[in-house]
């Protein structure tokens, strides 16, 4: 007698085997040799900081559906599988963890902690595998690759040095997102804005010859990086301060006056105090004008060397409160305002972030995306 069929499907009692079935026959392997036409997908790799979402499963069955619509064309294909270190991400992760036993990374040595990030990193990654295999992802699992393996890391290197000796890879200071916590710079689109209720200082800056301008400003600490104090170049209110220099509060430095188009000159005095190495717009106007660039912050966002001997160490927050306090001190706050700002904070753990002068490399994109443009 046929056995009945049941009334619900099992996935059990099919799936793995004809899984197996597949790979053990080859069928998602392409046959060398063939003259047939290829067709092949490199999968986003997966991050292995967690297991995969609902997003990853939609991702992968769209390239599912194609290698196997071509496959069934008669084409020779290929799905390459893998997986991403996703480097900090990853980092952030076991973080979590550790906090959730009361520790933190600066408890472990650092060879410790790389051990344990390459444990979680390990486990995540079988079960994504573990994952593609139970969707039955036809991919071939002998490319399976992870991208901080030794062949990828290889590559990335011979890719750089290649770059290198074109000219097309090159180091430059830049001001970048900068997370103190995560000690590293984030992409722009790793930024996430957040309006915030704040304060606006309105600082005197003494001119040496006698007066004072006023600035306005959500960051009073900054003011101890200030190379120059910028004005519209059309405004005719300012125009008796061209040659002239203010003598920046709390320090022994001069700093001078320069004219800028960038400067909105409807907005607040007209005066603006200009950081280069703490300010995207600064850092264009420093360029422009070719003023000082002073990072005064370290990577932890503590204020350096390059500040008045009393404020070093302090933690940005700290150092704007005494900053503040001295300003108060020798009467050049003018007033205090309550001011709602945009603030960027790092996607990864909310931290507010810096911009920060630092070494970056770069790749001169015009040459390498003009065959492509040329392409399409």
């Amino acid at each position: 007698m046929a056995k009945e069929l049941s009334k619900s499907y099992n996935p059990k009692e099919f799936e793995d085997k004809w899984y197996e079935f597949w790979l053990k026959n080859g069928l998602f392997t392409p046959k060398k040799g063939k003259k047939n036409e290829t067709f092949s997908i490199v999968i986003p790799p997966p991050n292995v900081t967690s297991i995969l979402h609902m997003g990853h499963g939609l991702n992968n069955t769209v390239q599912d559906i194609l290698t196997r619509y071509k496959r069934m064309q008669g084409y020779e294909t290929l799905w390459v599988p893998g997986t991403d270190h996703a480097g900090i991400a990853t980092q952030n992760v076991v973080e979590k963890e550790l906090a959730k036993e009361g520790k933190k990374r600066t408890d472990f040595t650092r060879e410790s902690f790389v051990e344990r990030v390459w444990v979680t990193a390990l486990r995540h990654q079988k079960s994504i595998i573990d994952q593609l295999r139970k969707m039955g992802c036809s991919c071939d699992w002998d490319f399976n690759s992870f991208t901080f393996d030794e062949k990828r890391s290889k590559a990335v290197k011979k890719t750089f040095v290649e770059l290198f000796k074109k000219d097309l890879v090159y180091k430059s200071k830049y001001i970048v997102n900068w997370c103190p916590r995560c000690g590293t710079a984030l992409a722009d689109d790793e930024v996430e804005r957040t309006d915030k209720n704040g304060k606006l200082w309105h600082i005197k800056y003494p001119i040496k010859d006698g007066g004072f301008i006023t600035v306005a400003t959500t960051r009073p600490e900054t003011m101890l990086g200030d190379t120059a104090v910028a004005f519209n170049d059309n405004d005719q209110r300012y125009e008796h301060l061209k040659g002239k220099t203010f003598l920046l509060p709390l320090t022994d430095r001069e700093i001078p006056a320069i004219f800028d188009s960038f400067v909105d000159p409807k907005f607040g005095t007209g005066a603006v105090k200009v950081t280069p190495a703490h300010d995207p717009n600064d850092f264009d106007m420093g360029k422009r004008h070719e003023l000082p660039f002073i990072n005064i912050l370290t990577e932890d966002a503590h204020l350096n060397d390059n500040v008045p001997e009393k404020y070093r160490g302090l933690d940005r927050y700290e150092a704007r409160k005494r900053v503040v306090e001295d300003l108060e001190k020798l009467g050049l706050i003018e007033k205090i305002e309550d001011h709602s700002h945009n603030v960027g904070e790092c996607y990864r753990c909310s931290t507010t972030v810096e911009p920060r002068f630092s070494d970056q490399w770069f790749i001169r994109m015009k040459p390498l995306a003009e065959p492509a443009i040329e392409a399409v």
